[in-house]
């Protein structure tokens, strides 16, 4: 892991409020993931800004074991034409600390990295989570993923 500060910048895309408690993540995060493939995203998101595709973890009620608001999407020019039915979000600037999940996207290669990353002490903060899915996430059998935490 390593530790870097990040500019602020917008995100839009389709959120799911959730929860790690009773299996709720496990149900809703693949099913907004669903939404979002099966619907064309990309092509409604105005001032869209390349092709990686965002992960954000926000809103949380307390720590990762509380509910919270998954968004995916892609990072925007900004935040002044948000679609009907999406949201839009700003990753605030500050410290995070970045991870990078390998492996095989459809056995778990990610939710295994988030299962070290909540079993690690790292002093979160709680206020934007996120994946990037670019282009070294294409193959899904060989995939990499890099994961930012906001941490205090």
């Amino acid at each position: 892991m390593e530790k870097q500060t990040l500019r602020s910048f917008p995100v839009i895309g389709i959120t799911v409020r959730t929860s790690n408690a009773e299996g709720h993540a496990a149900k809703d995060i693949p099913e907004l993931w669903a939404r979002f493939w099966a619907t064309d995203i990309s092509a409604k998101i105005p001032g869209r800004i390349g092709d990686d595709i965002y992960s954000v973890y926000t809103a949380y009620e307390g720590d990762y074991t509380q509910p919270y608001t998954t968004l995916i999407g892609y990072k925007v020019e900004n935040l002044d034409h948000i679609p009907e039915g999406f949201s839009g979000l700003l990753i605030e600037e500050g410290p995070y600390m970045k991870c990078t999940a390998k492996g095989n996207l459809l056995q778990g290669a990610v939710f295994d990295a988030w299962l070290e990353i909540w079993n690690a002490e790292i002093p979160r903060a709680y206020t934007a989570d996120f994946e990037v899915y670019g282009e070294r996430s294409r193959n899904p059998e060989d995939a990499e993923v890099d994961i930012y935490l906001a941490v205090k």
